[in-house]
């Protein structure tokens, strides 16, 4: 039989909670067997363990989980994967043009933080000086 995992086995792996696992298996991110009494043990196949390391590599991206799903439903169907490629530059281009625009704007936040320090400091050093001795 091939390789199954328990809810609690890729929770540990991937040092999530189970409610987690659970909320991307209510995304259709995960589609694991069910057994037991009236079906309330999770078994993940190696497909599901996959699709789960795929997720947390695109969250880490920043991505939506529905890009993500998008993404990694095109690897399971059995199509070309020259469009999944393209499909995938085309997520990237836009993750990376919507960081830089961050980048760009944390930058200008950080240099009206500096400006308002280096004011800051000044008004100090000026007041500082017009203070009597004590």
């Amino acid at each position: 039989m091939a390789n199954t995992y328990t809810i609690s086995d890729l929770a540990q792996e991937f040092d999530l909670t189970t409610r987690a696992i659970r909320f991307y298996e209510d995304m259709g991110l995960l589609e694991p067997e069910r057994s037991g009494p009236g079906g309330r043990n999770r078994v993940y196949s190696a497909r599901d363990r996959t699709r789960l390391k795929l997720t947390l590599r695109a969250k880490r991206l920043g991505l939506s989980l529905t890009e993500a799903k998008d993404l990694i439903d095109m690897y399971d169907s059995p199509r070309d994967t020259v469009p999944q490629l393209k499909k995938f530059m085309v997520v990237l281009a836009e993750h990376r043009q919507q960081l830089e625009s961050q980048l760009a704007d944390l930058e200008a936040t950080l240099d009206e933080v500096k400006t308002h320090e280096k004011e800051t400091r000044n008004l100090l050093n000026k007041a500082n000086k017009a203070a009597p001795a004590s």
